[in-house]
């Protein structure tokens, strides 16, 4: 029987590394063992606490009904006492704090809370390929900005401003940047606030990485005037090693949280309540958390700027996050043909910078999300192939 899909799917392929982890399944049962250095899935535990957490809370009999779809108290105020603590900014946790069911989701409900048929939306260019398809599946019309490595991967604003902004309803950034590793600054941030309020645009900062090998987490809304013009998306995932328990959240004025609440409201029944206490456990743990996992990932990012010595590519020791952007040698046609050459001749994936967007062609992306052990293997897989 043949049914038509939808017209809002028409021009949204299937996410990149759903399609990838099929191959690589069927490399791996043809015998590759690959190593996959490709997604930002953190590898290593949650904090006890918050695991104790969850287990007790999961045995109580009272734990287990529907939940408000705005969250518990306890999840709101450990959020609110987060921000307060780390970023400096004062949230009011009973109207400017919604949890979600990780921040992905929040892009979706973003999208489909504030964009109808005809509405244009500011993508950067590379950039993290879901604010694409959100905007899409919304309904709206993706407009790419162009980061570049000679403009610091910073929006062109004198390009922006000297374009038909007439349609645009919302723009997407998101820093520390994902994937060139890119650190906020306060400038930075003063002009995107400036930039959204000269042109009524809603600025949707996204901003999982804060705390990833990054001594200055910062907050979009931490600037002066950002609650009238800015709403931030935060996650546990890569802070908390929580990837897979999916909390989020979404911050900004009332006005928008109520917004958006509409939207999310029919489209889940709340979050499990042993998650968010278990969540608002992971948010009270002190500066030596972060610093113990991020000692971590700083031995590990020094295993991979030696892979990519390897591969004779290019990168930037002060970038910042999960993963490792890197510019491509010359004589390589794109990302592409690099990261093809090395998992099927090294059996080794890393990421194609041209997923993220055509200005991404050129570059590669490397997680840091494995062992030592498992970077020297992949070292010395691409280093005895480039021997042959």
């Amino acid at each position: 029987m043949q049914i038509a899909k939808s017209k809002r799917l028409e021009g949204i392929g299937e996410y990149y590394f759903s399609q990838k982890l099929r191959e690589i399944e069927q490399l791996n049962k043809a015998g590759k063992n690959i190593i996959n250095l490709g997604i930002g899935s953190p590898d290593l535990p949650p904090h006890p606490s918050v695991i104790q957490a969850l287990q007790e809370q999961a045995s109580l009999s009272s734990t287990h009904a529907y939940q408000s779809y705005k969250g518990v108290p306890a999840l709101r105020n450990a959020i609110a006492s987060w921000y307060e603590k780390y970023y400096q900014v004062s949230l009011n946790p009973e109207t400017e704090i919604l949890p979600l069911l990780g921040s992905k989701e929040g892009i979706m409900h973003i999208c489909m809370t504030y964009l109808n048929e005809g509405d244009q939306v500011l993508i950067p260019n590379p950039g993290y390929p879901t604010y694409t398809s959100a905007v899409k599946l919304a309904g709206g019309t993706p407009i790419y900005f162009d980061l570049t490595e000679e403009g610091n991967w910073e929006p062109n604003f004198e390009a922006l401003e000297a374009s038909d902004l007439s349609k645009v309803k919302l723009m997407w950034v998101n820093y520390p940047q994902m994937p060139t590793g890119k650190k906020p600054s306060i400038e930075l941030f003063e002009k995107l606030i400036a930039f959204g309020k000269k042109h009524q645009i809603l600025i949707c900062h996204d901003n999982p990485y804060s705390f990833i090998l990054n001594d200055e987490p910062l907050s979009l809304l931490s600037i002066s005037g950002a609650m009238d013009t800015a709403i931030e998306l935060n996650s546990l995932s890569k802070s908390q090693n929580m990837a897979g328990w999916r909390v989020g959240m979404l911050c900004g004025a009332a006005e928008r949280i109520n917004e958006v609440l509409i939207f999310k409201s029919n489209m889940d029944s709340g979050m499990f309540l042993p998650v968010q206490l278990a969540a608002a456990t992971a948010l009270s743990l002190e500066k030596d958390w972060y610093d113990s996992v991020n000692e971590v990932y700083a031995k590990r990012r020094e295993k991979v700027f030696e892979l990519l010595d390897t591969l004779q590519c290019h990168y930037a020791t002060n970038q910042v996050g999960m993963f490792v952007w890197a510019k491509i040698p010359a004589g390589v046609k794109d990302g592409y043909e690099l990261s093809d050459q090395v998992l099927y001749n090294s059996n080794v994936f890393i990421t194609p910078g041209g997923i993220f967007g055509t200005a991404g062609n050129q570059y590669i992306r490397v997680s840091l999300c494995g062992s030592i052990t498992k970077f020297e293997e992949a070292i010395q897989r691409i280093e005895a192939q480039k021997a042959k």
